[in-house]
C-alpha cells in the first residue's frame, strides 16, 4: 500500500532544475491555445438535433433548371466531406487539449511529489525488473480505464442530442462560465475541490489486495486523492468536451488527459535513474496551479460572450472582452515576474530563467491586445473575439471602405429601406449584409448579382477568423463588397420569429427562433450543419458551384468566390 505524502511531506523550494521547470510550464500555455483550438473546432457545429426539416418555400427550389439536380448531388457529397474533416478535426483538437491537460495535471501539487514515490515502490516491491515494468503498465493502464470510463459515462448520461444542445444553450453556457470561474478560485488557494475522504480512504483499503486488483485500485486512490487538483483541469476538458456536440468527446479527452498521466509512471519504471533528473517539490508546484487559474479565469469569458451575442444582451462588447483579457493576462505577467503573491505561494528569492521568459511572453501579448482597443484587427486572436462590428470605437473598419474600388456599395445606401433583421445583426467590416434569404434573392434578382450565403453563428469562432482574417483581404474585401449579394443566416440565434413565420414540421414540432429557420435551412436544402459554409447562388438561387466551408488562405477563398463569378457569368 502506497501512503501518499501530505503537503508538510513536500520539500522546500527548489530551482536547481530551471530547465526541467520551463518545459512543463510550456505545456501550460500549449494547454492555453490547444483548449481554444479545441474550442474552435467544436463551436463550429450547431446541432440540429432538435429541429424537424419543414418544407421549404417554392421560391428556394433549386430544381427551376435541368442541371440543378446534378448540383444539389455535388452539394450533398461536397457537404459531408466538410461535415467529417470537421468531426475528425473536433476529435482530434479534443484528444491534444486533453493530452496537454493531462501534462498540466502531472505538475499539479497533489500528483508531481507522488510519482518518484509510486515508481519506487514498484522497483523495491518487484522481485526483478521486468515485473517492475508490468507493474507499472498495468498501473498506467488501469488509469486511462478509469479515466476513459469516466468520460463514457458522462456521455450515457446526457446522451448525444444532451451533448449537442449545450454548444448554443444560454443556461448552460452561463453555468459553464460560473463553473470555470470556481475552477480559477480554486486554483488561485481561495478553497480546494475535493472528494469525500472516505471514498479515498476506502480505495486504499482495497489497493491492499495485491496483484492486478490491487493496482487498479491503487490508480483509482490516485484518481480520488489528487481530485483538489485535476478536479478543475478534468471540468474544463469536460465543459468543453461537452459542448463539442461530438459523441466520443468526452471519453476522447479523458483518454489524452489519462495517456499523459500514464505514460510518465511508466517511463519512469522502465529508467528509474531518470528520477534523478526530476526538479525537486516546492513553491514551483503552486506557481503552476496560479498560473492555471489565470488561464480558466480568461477562457471562462468566451462562455460569457456567446451567451451575450446569441440573445442580443449587447454589455459584454469587444473592447470590454478585450479590457479583461489585458488585466488578467497583465496580473499573471507581474505574477511571474514576483510582483504579486498568493496564500499559498513560497518566498521568491530570485527570479529564475524559466519565469522571465514565461512574463516575457504573457507581457508581450498582453502589449499586443491593446491596439485591439481602437479596432485593430488582432488576427492571432480574432477567432476567440467578439466580432468587431461589436465594438463601439472602431478606426479600422472605415479604412477598409475608404480602400474599396467602389466604396459607396460595402454601406447601405441611405434611399434604401432597413433591411430586416438589421435592428438585431450588425454586417462585419461595415458590408451592406442581407439577414432574410427572400429579401437578398429580390434585391439579387433587381440588381442581377449573384449570392454569397454565410451560414454563421454567434458561438463560431471559425465565423470570426475567417471575417478578421480573409475577408479583410483587400481583393476578397473587394469581391464581396461589390460583386455580390451578402447574405448572412445566424443558425444558433435564439431571437423568436414572428408568430406568423413560426412553422410546424410534418412531426410536431415549431420551428421558433431565427435560429432554428437558418439552421432547418441550410440542413434541408444543402445537407450540412457546419459553419462557417459558403454557398454562392445566382438570382434565381440556383447552385453556382459546390459549397465550402472556412479556408484561411485568400488567394484561394478569392478564386472561390471568382469561380461563382464566372459561373455567373455563363449563365
Amino acid at each position: 500500500m502506497i501512503h501518499y505524502p501530505s503537503r508538510k511531506m513536500q520539500l522546500a523550494f527548489n530551482l536547481k532544475k530551471t530547465i526541467f521547470s520551463l518545459l512543463f510550464l510550456s505545456f501550460l500555455l500549449a494547454f492555453h491555445s490547444k483548449s481554444y483550438a479545441f474550442q474552435k473546432a467544436a463551436a463550429d457545429t450547431i446541432s440540429t438535433a432538435d429541429v424537424d426539416f419543414a418544407p421549404l418555400p417554392a421560391d428556394t427550389s433549386t430544381t427551376t433548371k435541368a442541371a440543378a439536380p446534378v448540383k444539389k448531388e455535388v452539394v450533398k457529397e461536397k457537404s459531408k466531406a466538410i461535415e467529417a474533416k470537421q468531426e475528425q478535426q473536433s476529435l482530434w483538437a479534443i484528444f491534444l487539449a486533453g493530452l496537454f491537460g493531462g501534462f498540466a495535471a502531472l505538475i499539479m501539487p497533489c500528483i508531481f511529489p507522488m510519482l518518484p514515490l509510486t515508481v519506487s515502490y514498484f522497483t523495491k516491491t518487484a522481485q526483478s525488473r521486468g515485473s517492475a515494468i508490468t507493474k507499472a503498465l498495468i498501473y498506467g493502464l488501469s488509469i486511462i480505464v478509469i479515466y476513459v470510463a469516466f468520460g463514457l459515462i458522462i456521455t450515457v448520461i446526457f446522451g448525444a442530442d444532451a451533448l449537442n444542445d449545450l454548444a448554443t444553450n444560454g443556461a448552460f453556457n452561463l453555468i459553464f462560465f460560473l463553473l470555470l470561474i470556481v475552477f480559477a478560485v480554486s486554483f488561485f488557494g481561495a478553497f480546494e475541490i475535493t472528494l469525500p475522504s472516505a471514498w479515498a480512504n476506502k480505495m486504499d483499503e482495497q489497493s491492499d489486495k495485491g496483484g492486478w486488483l490491487g493496482l487498479f485500485f491503487m490508480a483509482a486512490t490516485l484518481a480520488l486523492v489528487s481530485f483538489s487538483c485535476t478536479g478543475p483541469i478534468i471540468g474544463t476538458l469536460l465543459v468543453q468536451a461537452a459542448t463539442s456536440g461530438a459523441l466520443l468527446g468526452p471519453a476522447i479527452g479523458m483518454f489524452g488527459f489519462s495517456l499523459a498521466l500514464a505514460i510518465p509512471f511508466a517511463l519512469f519504471a522502465m529508467f528509474p535513474s531518470w528520477l534523478n533528473s526530476l526538479p525537486k517539490s516546492g513553491g514551483w508546484l503552486n506557481s503552476v496551479k496560479i498560473v492555471l487559474g489565470f488561464l480558466e479565469l480568461a477562457l471562462a469569458l468566451k462562455f460569457l460572450s456567446n451567451v451575450d451575442l446569441a440573445y442580443h444582451w449587447e454589455w459584454f462588447d469587444r473592447e470590454i472582452f478585450l479590457v479583461l483579457w489585458i488585466v488578467i493576462f497583465g496580473l499573471m505577467g507581474m505574477y511571474l515576474l514576483g510582483k504579486l503573491k498568493f496564500s499559498h505561494d513560497s518566498p521568491v528569492d530570485h527570479l529564475s530563467i524559466p519565469r522571465l521568459f514565461l512574463a516575457i511572453i504573457v507581457l508581450s501579448f498582453t502589449v499586443y491586445m491593446v491596439p485591439g482597443l481602437w479596432g485593430a484587427p488582432l488576427k492571432s486572436i480574432s477567432a476567440f473575439l467578439p466580432p468587431l462590428q461589436t465594438q463601439d470605437f472602431d478606426l479600422y473598419t472605415p479604412s477598409l471602405s475608404a480602400n474599396s474600388r467602389a466604396s459607396n456599395t460595402s454601406t447601405q445606401n441611405s434611399n434604401e429601406a432597413p433591411h430586416k433583421y438589421a435592428n438585431l445583426f450588425k454586417a462585419p467590416l461595415g458590408l451592406n449584409a442581407f439577414f432574410d434569404y427572400d429579401e437578398a434573392l429580390a434585391f439579387a434578382k433587381k440588381n442581377h448579382k449573384p449570392v454569397m450565403i454565410d451560414f454563421t453563428g454567434h458561438a463560431c469562432v471559425n465565423c470570426r477568423k475567417m471575417e478578421a482574417s480573409v475577408w479583410t483581404d483587400k481583393k476578397v474585401y473587394d469581391l464581396i463588397s461589390n460583386d455580390f449579394v451578402l447574405l448572412q443566416l445566424y443558425v444558433d440565434d435564439k431571437t423568436d420569429l414572428q408568430p406568423n413565420e413560426q412553422t410546424v414540421t410534418l412531426q410536431g414540432k415549431k420551428i421558433k427562433t431565427i435560429g432554428n429557420k437558418w439552421s432547418d435551412f441550410q440542413a434541408s436544402r444543402f445537407k450540412a450543419n457546419s459553419q462557417p459554409f459558403y454557398v454562392l447562388l445566382d438570382d434565381d438561387g440556383n447552385l453556382l458551384v459546390p459549397p465550402q466551408g472556412a479556408d484561411y488562405n485568400p488567394a484561394s477563398y478569392g478564386r472561390f468566390l471568382q469561380s461563382g463569378l464566372t459561373a455567373f457569368g455563363k449563365k
